[in-house]
């Protein structure tokens, strides 16, 4: 149980516990905006693990309250080295804000779920009140929240075009992507006593300096140059052509280096590292994690966050799908990181002797669940390519795909005695499963594959995101026709029937994307009503940054073609486009007969509506409609 481990397995959150360590001091001191999970799936923990493996004295602070003395900013000193500061796991502004901009009740990282413990942009918050605090110190800041805000980017809650946040939050030195290699790199030149302001030569950093100041010397890298922040201000076709450079150089084998000039400044992003090997990746899901919460929130209430994921494994880092709303292949990469065989099925070793642990496992996946083990049949192709997908709009000849490993590791897993289910809760790229879209199938393992997740690793529901219908709209989006989602769900329904199972197929959609109308809309209502879905898994276009679709959104035109897409922006229009997902609600249906009407679709109000009472009718209660009968 928590209470019977001693407080010194986890990293520590007050003075007291510095001293159960006998340390007189901190070499770095990790701030954060969510609170400290000691779990391989929460950021600040493989930082702080990754630190220590390094032989560095960490410390944290967890949520600090940034409106009162800032005492929290104080309690464990100042660090020997620097302060790490983070968001946390997601994006302070996706964690505050629905895509209306209504501000959220809860925050699942928060103990009670609790909201009001984070600012809105905690990463400048707290950086500025350190260097407030404590000028002399360095402080490195990272997580998603500083990765996808490192170069110009489009705001949508201020609605207005942001420098780096290097600029705004007076960090020295930003860290982006997964933070795992360049960190390592940079402890081990300062236990060799090499200055932190020295460290703007390794890979997948960002520093500002003075423009007269000559660039760090690197042979090996190019430098590219973006147009000035100031530039992008006036002109926004600009900002789309710096975003397409910015995403080209992000997905490269071997990337060149970014420069942007901002005021008297000059912005410096680094090439990013190669993807991790298994060798790294295993290094860091190794590490000694308790894999529980630290025990001082013990009365505050749960974590949801926590709790989704305390019984998950995640097997993958990566994403090669590069759909235009997602931020994963500019976070992560796209480019596959997968573990061992053997370090996940220790990890599952782990999971089984949880206190709490009752025999099931939430999740084998990752970002996509399938594409463990994935990647270039000949590397050398890879180096040469700087396509932002590997399956758009076609799947490359030199991806395998296979989904042998993964079936063969799900049947392992399965065969642990201590393991009564295993299921696979992230969502699956249904598309690789497809024959007709995905001909890389040499091994013939598509079919074995899905049935045994269908069979074997469903908890009542599979998870799966076409993401729309409209074939204009899934262009935009990078994602393969709807035809292909139909075929993946006959594949589904026969498998399902073969077996005798009754479990759920639950697709995820979205509305308001850039290039969708509100007749796609309608459409998609239509399609899927068809299909026998009544839509529950859905969300509103939010443009986050470093995405295609937030270019798009703020430009208007196609960062890469730099033509015009039409995108409805307005909140009417796009809770009028939210509203065709519950064409079943009655409260919808009378406004979506007028739209259908006014827009001279009568054949759409009939798929839609024509089965369903009107609104003005009332409907007759069971017990009165039984008394007219007899």
């Amino acid at each position: 149980m928590i209470d019977e481990r001693p407080i010194t397995d986890w990293m520590p959150l007050t003075k007291k516990e510095i001293e159960k360590r006998g340390w007189d001091e901190l070499d770095i001191i990790l701030v954060s905006g969510d609170a400290y999970v000691d779990h391989p799936s929460f950021g600040t923990a493989v930082i702080g693990r990754i630190m220590e493996d390094e032989g560095f004295r960490v410390g944290i602070i967890a949520q600090p309250n940034w409106q009162d003395d800032l005492r929290d900013f104080k309690k464990l000193g100042k660090p020997k080295y620097f302060f790490g500061v983070t968001a946390g796991c997601m994006d302070s502004m996706v964690n505050h804000y629905t895509a209306n901009k209504r501000l959220r009740s809860t925050d699942s990282y928060t103990p009670g779920g609790a909201a009001g413990f984070r600012p809105d942009y905690p990463t400048i918050v707290y950086s500025k009140i350190l260097k407030e605090l404590y000028p002399d110190v360095p402080i490195m800041i990272g997580g998603i929240e500083a990765s996808l805000r490192r170069v110009t980017h489009y705001d949508y809650w201020q609605d207005t075009l942001k420098p780096s946040i290097l600029v705004e939050s007076g960090a020295d030195i930003l860290v982006y992507g997964m933070g795992d290699q360049p960190l390592r790199e940079m402890l081990q030149l300062l236990k060799k006593n090499v200055p932190f302001h020295n460290l703007h030569t390794i890979k997948q950093v960002a520093f500002l300096q003075d423009t007269a100041v000559e660039l760090p010397k690197n042979k090996n890298w190019e430098t590219v140059e973006l147009s000035s922040h100031e530039e992008c201000q006036v002109d926004k076709l600009k900002y789309a052509a710096n975003f397409k450079i910015v995403e080209v150089e992000s997905n490269k084998w071997e990337a060149n280096r970014i420069i942007q000039k901002v005021g008297a400044q000059t912005l410096v992003i680094n090439p990013p590292y190669k993807t991790m090997t298994e060798k790294e990746i295993d290094r860091s899901f190794d590490l000694p994690f308790t894999r529980l919460p630290h025990p001082k929130y013990k009365k505050r209430g749960a974590i949801p966050a926590y709790d989704m994921i305390k019984f998950s494994i995640n097997m993958h880092r990566g994403c090669f799908g590069g759909c235009s709303f997602c931020t994963i292949s500019a976070h992560q990469g796209k480019f596959i990181a997968s573990r061992s065989e053997k370090s996940i099925l220790n990890e599952v070793e782990e999971v089984v002797k949880h206190p709490e642990f009752r025999g099931y496992i939430s999740d084998l996946g990752g970002p996509s669940a399938n594409m463990y083990k994935m990647k270039g049949k000949d590397e050398a192709i890879c180096a040469r390519c700087s396509s932002p997908s590997c399956i758009h709009p076609v799947i490359c000849n030199n991806l395998d795909t296979s989904h042998k490993q993964m079936t063969e590791l799900y049947r392992k897993i399965d065969a642990n005695p201590n393991v009564k289910k295993a299921f696979v809760g992230s969502g699956i790229r249904y598309d690789l499963l497809v024959d007709d879209f995905n001909k890389n199938n040499d091994d013939g393992n598509h079919d074995e594959y899905i049935e045994q997740v269908i069979t074997r690793h469903v908890s009542g529901r599979l998870k799966v995101a076409p993401e729309h219908t409209a074939d204009n709209t899934l262009r935009m989006m990078r994602k393969p026709s709807f035809k292909y989602f139909h075929k993946f769900k006959e594949k589904y329904d026969k498998i399902s029937e073969k077996h005798n199972l009754k479990q759920q197929l639950i697709p995820y959609f979205i509305s308001s994307h850039p290039g969708c109308e509100e007749e796609d809309m309608a459409n998609l209502a239509a399609e899927t009503k068809d299909m026998g879905f009544q839509l529950e898994q859905v969300q509103d276009f939010m443009p986050t940054p470093m995405t295609v679709a937030e270019v798009i959104y703020y430009t208007g035109v196609h960062p890469y073609t730099l033509k015009p897409v039409k995108t409805v922006k307005t909140k009417e229009e796009k809770q009028n486009q939210n509203k065709y997902f519950f064409w079943y609600k009655r409260e919808n249906q009378d406004w979506i007969r007028q739209r259908l009407t006014k827009a001279k679709r009568p054949d759409l109000v009939e798929k839609l509506l024509g089965d369903q009472p009107k609104t003005s009718e009332k409907k007759v209660p069971k017990w009165l409609e039984e008394k007219r009968r007899k």
